[in-house]
């Protein structure tokens, strides 16, 4: 008997009663028929894995065109279908347009790349009727892709509606649209708010990208073909932490992608990089035990003596960024330097782990491996005269990638990172949208808030200003339609500052797996006051900057402390609620020599 039902989930069991449709399979009794097994494992590996539902949503506005038709507004795009409530005398014959984008004011039936378009028809009949559109064969016929519940009727994402035919006037109770989202989703879960009303509205956008994207269950890596990959399901996980707090659909992604691994070198690391980030949330070993020889599997093979990986080119999996063009003319060779980052970085985060896990020889096996890995790094990658990294051994060469990486990972010797910082600083945003959260990571980081937050909100095609200006609702698969023709308009990878504004903006992270101790760092930069509600493990937390005031304003939750770092580097007095505490300055800013805890407003004077 194998249990592919998922840990602390009700299964959803369902038989379609209509022919072609899949199954939906929670427990399988594996027969020792080959071909059927490997049948029903397809349809289990199918099946959404957490709970979602429907939410009846109504439009934010309804108009009648100059050819009649009807131009509902739903204001987000969200995955779902219609409900339609025509006359009780209504019999005749309409046309309903689904689409993500607008041209010339009415619903776009020839949008570019995969911009979804979907029409159908419906007889009425003077009773509540759901318009779904057909399916899509490259989302739901191939045995990777999610499959939503068949009794909710195909799903697709979706703004407008424009319906042709329909009788007498539209009125607003008469039309829903019917939108999948997890059942665990808290809109009121977290919050941040700034001086710059920019990102402010790119905050919004990131966070309810990763919203709208729940509607499968698990994360996928956008409606073109629903599938889960590694890198897209780390950075949902670090968005649904800052912006929902739910740990879970990061849980039963990661275990789809145990049975179901994709492709690209680096996409295995990810693999890594997830159960790291689940057991700094959460400080939960009994998840991570039984995965950890799973993990094990997925460090990188094929190391030379000096412990660096070596890429094989007649089966080259190394990604670097994606799309390709995206690479800053990274010159791929045998020792790659972004897929030896990915190593190095893997092996320390895998003896931190061990550690946890009290697998003493393990841990003292990959700190050895890293170490001797790090030092053939730095020597054989590292162009001393540029004071910079070189793409690999052999080339002279070096890209935005194969130093963004290294410094966001942590590996650049101290006297190296004020120069690799600001020389990618001023290189600007020469990566994808998937490679932004790293490329962002280290500058916030190496106290380079001011350009991180000019490359967010830069005034050129690759900024999520750009995003907003362009009027969508969910972040894009890349930066524009010419640098993907097939981009994707509902890609939660191109949501880093979901993430990144409460991190490094708010400056909240923790310094103890599960948050009993938390850093909070605020990197303000020029904005006059940030403020924002951070969802933990433990609790919400609340923070409040004033530049003005020179106070920040905290509320952490019961069990939580706080090591505090406030902006500026020059010696000043602090009062904590009022009482004078010892202080000192460190590269980073002013630290509290002790941590806080409860309700407490920090004043510097």
């Amino acid at each position: 008997m194998v249990n592919l039902a998922i840990a602390g989930r009700r299964p959803a069991c369902a038989q379609s009663t209509q022919k072609n449709e899949p199954i939906r399979v929670a427990n399988l009794c594996f027969p020792k028929r080959p071909l059927l097994a490997a049948l029903l494992l397809v349809a289990a590996l199918a099946a959404p894995a957490a709970p979602v539902h429907l939410v009846e949503q109504s439009p934010v506005q309804i108009t009648t065109l100059a050819s009649g038709a009807k131009l509902v507004d739903f204001g987000r795009v969200a995955f779902g279908n219609l409900r339609l409530i025509p006359p009780t005398d209504a019999t005749n014959l309409i046309s309903v347009h689904f689409g993500e984008a607008l041209a010339n004011g009415a619903v776009n039936c020839h949008p570019p790349g995969s911009v979804r378009y979907a029409r159908q028809q419906a007889l009425l009949n003077g009773k509540s009727v759901i318009i779904a559109p057909n399916r899509d064969q490259r989302n739901t016929a191939q045995p990777a892709a999610v499959l939503t519940p068949p009794d909710w009727g195909v799903v697709l994402p979706f703004r407008w509606v424009e319906i042709d035919n329909w009788p007498g006037e539209l009125h607003l109770a008469q039309i829903s649209r019917r939108a999948a989202f997890a059942t665990t989703w808290n809109d009121q879960a977290a919050d941040f708010q700034c001086s710059d009303e920019t990102l402010n509205h790119i905050w919004e956008l990131c966070r309810y990208s990763i919203k709208a994207t729940t509607f499968a269950g698990v994360y996928v890596d956008g409606d073109r073909e629903r599938i889960s990959y590694e890198a897209d399901a780390y950075l949902n996980q670090l968005g649904q932490y800052y912006t929902d707090g739910d740990i879970q659909m990061a849980r039963d992604t990661f275990d789809r992608l145990v049975r179901q691994p994709t492709w690209p070198t680096e996409w295995a690391s990810h693999m890594i990089f997830m159960a790291y980030a689940d057991w700094r949330q959460t400080g939960d070993t009994n998840w991570l035990a039984p995965r950890f020889a799973t993990l094990q599997s997925k460090l990188l093979p094929h190391t030379r003596a000096d412990g660096l990986v070596v890429s094989n080119p007649s089966q080259r999996g190394d990604l670097v960024d994606w799309p390709d063009g995206e690479r800053d003319g990274f010159v791929f060779t045998p020792i790659n330097t972004v897929i030896n980052a990915f190593h190095l970085r893997t092996l320390a985060m895998m003896a931190e782990l061990a550690r946890a896990l009290h697998r003493d020889a393990d841990a003292v096996n990959y700190a050895a491996k890293e170490q001797t890995a790090r030092a053939a790094f730095q020597a054989k990658l590292f162009d001393p005269q540029l004071g910079l990294y070189r793409d690999g051994e052999g080339t002279p060469h070096t890209s935005l990638h194969a130093n963004l990486f290294p410094l966001a990972f942590d590996l650049v010797p101290a006297e190296s990172r004020a120069h690799v910082a600001g020389w990618l600083g001023d290189r600007g945003m020469r990566c994808s949208v998937y490679a932004a959260q790293y490329l962002l990571e280290a500058l916030f980081e190496n106290d380079r808030a001011a350009q991180a937050l000019q490359l967010m909100t830069a005034p050129n095609d690759r900024s999520w200003k750009h995003m907003l200006d362009s009027g969508t609702t969910i972040t894009w698969e890349a930066w524009d339609q010419r640098y993907k023709s097939n981009l994707d308009w509902n890609h939660a990878w191109g949501s880093a500052p979901a993430n990144l504004l409460p991190r490094f903006v708010l400056g909240v992270q923790p310094l103890q797996p599960g948050w009993s101790r938390v850093a909070i760092h605020p990197q303000p930069d020029s904005l006059a006051w940030v403020k924002g509600k951070v969802p933990t493990p433990l609790g919400s937390l609340l923070l409040q900057w004033d530049k003005g005031q020179n106070t920040l304003k905290l509320t952490l939750p019961p069990g939580m402390t706080s090591q505090v770092q406030l902006p500026g580097l020059e010696t000043k007095r602090v009062f904590v609620n009022g009482k004078s505490v010892a202080t000192h300055l460190d590269n980073h800013g002013l630290l509290l020599d002790k941590d806080v805890a409860g309700t407490v407003e920090i004043k510097v004077r």
